[in-house]
């Protein structure tokens, strides 16, 4: 089975709402970083030299490599990362091997062979 990294950067009062689309898509897990910082396009705004930037959360997901793509798609629609801006970016890494995930492969294989 091969995987890949799911990487959500999202404001952090969608990170529920991302959290259950990912897992209604088939996500079987993930890890939430929280109180990240990012700058996009427009630099952070500040008030007196004090950032008044909004708190992102980090979200990790480690998914089979035939659903990662609609599970990215359900997300960014969750997220409205294209529709508005600054609310979140989703990409997706490659993954060489995973230890620990014994478990999540045995529920994802049944999964995936009904998805294919």
């Amino acid at each position: 089975m091969h995987f890949k990294l799911i990487i959500i950067v999202v404001e952090n009062e969608r990170t529920l709402d991302i959290l259950d689309t990912a897992r209604a898509a088939g996500a079987t897990g993930s890890t939430v970083l929280n109180q990240a910082r990012g700058e996009g396009v427009q630099p952070t705004r500040t008030f007196l030299g004090l950032s008044i930037d909004n708190q992102v959360d980090v979200i990790l997901l480690l998914t089979e490599e035939h659903i990662s793509k609609e599970i990215m798609e359900k997300v960014a629609i969750a997220g409205e990362f294209d529709e508005t801006p600054g609310t979140g970016i989703a990409f997706q890494l490659d993954i060489e091997d995973a230890i620990g995930v014994r478990h999540q492969i045995e529920a994802l294989t049944d999964a995936v062979e009904d998805r294919l």
